[in-house]
């Protein structure tokens, strides 16, 4: 399906959301170092309740890790950041893509959004005095939104 990415992700509470996520969407979720919490974190447990061992998850020691490892290629990176003008409802998506997200306190650092093309940083609309969404939320959102541009495809 899609793949879901976390850049240093640091409540454990989020994390354990997107995995449920990813398992009830079969989105693979990779998480970049360093993490803000530990992976055998009960708060992580918790919010993923049992849906761990259904989910594809991936832990990357670095962006320069992943990009190496993972290789993906550029028009499948799609940054969502606070910082683009670009509404998520102009987004085309195709399966495989990458949906890369920062973490709770400062986002999507820079020297990962610039390696992402400006044609590609989206935002989630909001209201002019809102500064973010909870990052679990946005997640979904995206998701579900790059799911429906292909009908649900393999869901029920």
């Amino acid at each position: 399906m899609f793949n879901i990415v976390l850049v240093h992700p640091e409540i454990p509470a989020n994390t354990g959301n997107i995995i449920r996520l990813s398992a009830n969407t079969g989105c693979t979720l990779h998480l970049i170092e360093p993490l803000g919490f530990l992976l055998e974190s009960s708060k992580l447990k918790r919010a993923g309740l049992d849906y761990h061992e259904f989910a594809n998850l991936q832990v990357h020691k670095s962006w320069l890790d992943f990009i190496s490892t993972v290789q993906p290629r550029p028009e499948q990176m799609h940054a969502l950041t606070t910082k683009s003008s670009h509404s998520i409802a102009k987004a085309t998506f195709k399966v495989g893509d990458f949906l890369i997200f920062g973490n709770e306190t400062s986002g999507l650092p820079e020297e990962v959004r610039s390696q992402i093309s400006l044609t590609n940083r989206w935002r989630l609309p909001m209201m002019p005095e809102s500064r973010s969404l909870n990052l679990s939320n946005s997640v979904a959102v995206v998701t579900y939104e790059a799911w429906r541009q292909h009908a649900f495809q393999n869901g029920l």
